[in-house]
């Protein structure tokens, strides 16, 4: 099949050589004043306690790791200085604490997709003249993708085998990534042919370095670091070609996002692909459909109509969550939907989010239906005077939230519009921080290990564009610090990441198909109470005190955890969560009777359960019954009716027991009592 080619020559005969010769003369200049610093010694102190010596501006961790062993020089892909991630090539600058991370750790692997992302946006910009614009490793820490502008070009699979071709062979030169550090006016005369890249240069701080890299024609504003050199990527594929807004705001420019997988090895990208064909099996779209569970309609993008077996299991996450609310001192509460913008202002949201939001005007006045639940709790907390002896008061909303995701970024129940969440706020005195983190850092690992998911902890420090004074998000953080530590789970930092108001702590958990996932989550905020002028009466009476927020969520958005569920079970629900609990089959009509009598045993005890009243052939019900995923398998004739007992099947087991309903309820209670 042939596909249609868009490629502007004129982009790629001026622009990239104009980019890497500018590239060139400052990197000599660079160079040049590199060695005219005085070459120092340095001491280099590794995690076991090891000292190397060194020369300042000279030694790079890649000299380190040669020094150590052949094999970590070949399998290093990025280092940490004094806990900030380095070049291996990069000189160091001082003594220094160094760490080197390999392809098996969490930070080798997101240098080694962010730098594979360098080489995919190499392959777009040399093959079709498009406008890079971002090429990040996604967030779910599986790949990497770059968006572009290409004019009137729709990219899709077929492309892909010159975009793998065009990759391969940039991988085959063993193009090095090389960095320099321009000044803004620099940068800006780079990049003056691609207005995305020119937009970046001018919204970042005037106090920030900016760096840029080039690995072999291609010259790309990114803050770094990467991998030594391209030859590392020995298997890249592209998965997947979607569209894409800029920024995410549907008013801006339409792109194309690629998206992309890459291994050190071959083998291993031959696994992932396997492992890829094996989950879209288990999609919670399929699924959903197949088992009568949600569906969703084009007059309301990405908003989901759980139909009345999904809604089974919907409820049953909520009610999983309100029975802990009660055992960990939640009150569970009910906010508006909507507000004036008033509210949103006063939040931060409007400056920080108001793209995010469905905002409109009633009676000339400006409201937006909540993306989020605590703005309206800081209104709960503030109309009355509070006491220090109310703290910690820990508010729970399920609140219906509504963001304003572009209709190319929604996927099934994962990326929506309308959903909920298991939303909760906790208002406590900063002595109160790290006990009230712990406990939700303990509800987290009560809810996974029901559920049966592992996961990891990051601590997401301040970004750059945040609210507040740094001494406050200082203690934010030397807070969360505290309680990770004495929690006794490992945990990493993620320098940068935390929300615009506070820090938080990141939890990803990996599924049965071991994939990772961010649900739960975890935000210190000391901005919120202070915007709304909050306060408690302290034990002296006269004074007043300056509540500290901790946003949290068990499950996240419930439409998401529901997906996720699904896919983890493989469309097998466990008894407790199951929207089909039992089925009774009759063997023949004369014991339909009886059959009726024990489905409303079963329904009044408080269990799903249907009967099976056709005229098909036992082996025929038990069979449909497995393929509908019931959990129980209840078969009964004759003998059954006569003893007043049933014949019970498990889902995926062929042999029986036989149980009188009363035995049966007892066993059905004793099963669902181990997840309250």
């Amino acid at each position: 099949m042939a596909v249609a080619k868009f490629k502007d020559e004129a982009y790629l005969e001026s622009v990239i050589p104009k980019r890497i010769k500018l590239f060139e003369s400052i990197k000599a200049q660079q160079l040049a004043n590199l060695e005219s610093l005085p070459s120092d010694p340095i001491k280099i102190t590794l995690p076991d306690g090891t000292v190397k010596d060194g020369k300042k501006w000279v030694t790079s961790p890649f000299d380190v790791a040669k020094e150590i062993s052949k094999s970590l020089a070949n399998n290093a892909l990025i280092s940490q200085v004094n806990g900030v991630l380095w070049d291996m090539t990069r000189p160091l600058e001082g003594d220094c604490e160094l760490k080197l991370f390999t392809f098996d750790t969490d930070e080798g692997r997101d240098t080694f997709w962010h730098s594979s992302a360098h080489i995919l946006g190499q392959a777009l910009e040399t093959e079709y003249g498009c406008k890079l614009c971002i090429g990040p490793c996604t967030t779910r820490g599986e790949g990497f993708y770059y968006d572009a502008f290409y004019g009137d070009l729709g990219l899709n699979e077929d492309h892909f085998k010159q975009i793998e071709f065009r990759a391969s062979k940039a991988v085959g030169e063993k193009q090095p990534f090389e960095r320099i550090e321009v000044s803004k006016d620099q940068a800006l005369e780079m990049f003056s042919d691609n207005n995305f890249k020119i937009e970046i240069i001018n919204d970042l701080p005037a106090d920030k370095t900016i760096t840029v890299y080039r690995c072999g024609p291609l010259v790309d504003l990114c803050r770094g670091p990467h991998i030594p050199n391209t030859s590392f990527v020995k298997a890249l594929a592209c998965l997947k070609a979607s569209s894409a807004y800029w920024r995410g705001n549907k008013d801006r420019e339409s792109l194309q996002r690629v998206y992309g997988i890459s291994y050190p090895d071959q083998k291993r990208l031959k696994e992932y692909i396997q492992h890829l064909e094996e989950a879209k099996k288990y999609d919670h779209r399929l699924l959903g459909t197949k088992q009568e569970l949600f569906f969703c309609h084009p007059l309301s993008p990405g908003s989901w109509f759980f139909l009345p077996l999904g809604t089974r299991v919907y409820t049953k996450l909520m009610d999983f969550i309100r029975n802990q609310y009660r055992e960990r001192g939640y009150s569970e509460v009910l906010s508006p939907n909507m507000y004036n913008m008033q509210l949103w202002e006063t939040s931060g949201h409007a400056a920080n989010y108001k793209e995010n939001m469905f905002v409109f005007e009633i009676e000339k006045q400006e409201f937006g239906l909540k993306p989020m639940n605590c703005p309206g709790h800081c209104l709960m907390f503030q109309h009355r005077v509070r006491s220090y002896r109310e703290l910690p008061l820990r508010l729970a909303d399920f609140g219906v939230l509504h963001r304003n995701e572009a209709s190319g970024a929604l996927t099934g129940l994962t990326r929506v519009r309308r959903f909920q969440q298991d939303d909760a706020h906790i208002f406590c005195r900063e002595s109160q921080i790290k006990e009230e983190v712990r406990g939700v850092l303990e509800f987290i690992k009560y809810c996974y290990n029901i559920f049966g998911f592992t996961f990891d902890l990051k601590l997401s420090t301040r970004p750059e564009k945040y609210l507040g004074e740094l001494a406050t998000w200082e203690k934010a953080e030397a807070a969360l610090t505290e309680a990770l530590n004495e929690f006794g789970k490992p945990w990493q930092i993620d320098e940068g990441d935390g929300a615009f108001y506070g820090p938080k702590i990141d939890i990803s958990v990996s599924d049965a198909l071991n994939r990772k996932f961010q649900c739960a989550t975890l935000q210190l905020d000391f901005q919120l109470p202070a915007r709304f002028e909050l306060y408690y009466s302290a034990e002296d009476e006269a004074k007043r005190e300056v509540p500290v927020m901790i946003h949290r969520a068990i499950l996240g958005s419930v439409e998401r955890m529901f997906a996720i569920l699904l896919e983890h079970y493989k469309g097998k629900w466990p008894f407790w969560l199951s929207p089909r609990q039992a089925i009774v089959c009759p063997v023949s009509e004369k014991s339909q009777p009886y059959a009726l009598k024990v489905r409303d045993q079963i329904h009044d005890a408080g269990y799903y359960v249907d009967v099976d009243t056709t005229d098909r052939k036992i082996q025929k019900k038990v069979r449909e019954a497995q393929l509908a995923q019931y959990n129980y398998i209840l078969v009964v004739g004759e003998e059954e009716a006569n003893t007043g007992q049933v014949s019970v099947r498990v889902r995926d087991k062929s042999d029986h027991s036989v149980k009188s309903i009363e035995g049966l309820l007892k066993h059905f209670k004793e099963e669902t009592d181990l997840f309250h």
